[in-house]
């Protein structure tokens, strides 16, 4: 199974939506809250997600190598079956 790693933010509800979606699929994830971070981690995680040619939003999924962003379980599904 592809590796799925989710950043959010700890009041957004799309993001608790989004984690909610996941483990309801059983689904393993790594949560990974934004605005709990430490701001060095915090510029890690902006880069990264910069670094896929996406804004800094929230969520941001990550699924293997390729990421969505938003509440969106067709992309979710997309990507989890894209070889």
């Amino acid at each position: 199974m592809k590796k799925v790693t989710i950043y959010t933010l700890s009041t957004c509800l799309w993001c608790k939506k989004t984690k909610k979606y996941f483990e309801e699929k059983n689904i393993p994830f790594e949560a990974v809250e934004y605005d709990k971070q430490d701001e060095v981690r915090q510029e890690e995680i902006s880069k990264e997600i910069r670094a896929s040619g996406c804004p800094v939003t929230f969520p941001f999924v990550k699924i293997g190598g390729e990421c969505t962003q938003g509440y969106n379980p067709n992309e979710f599904e997309t990507l989890l079956e894209k070889k």
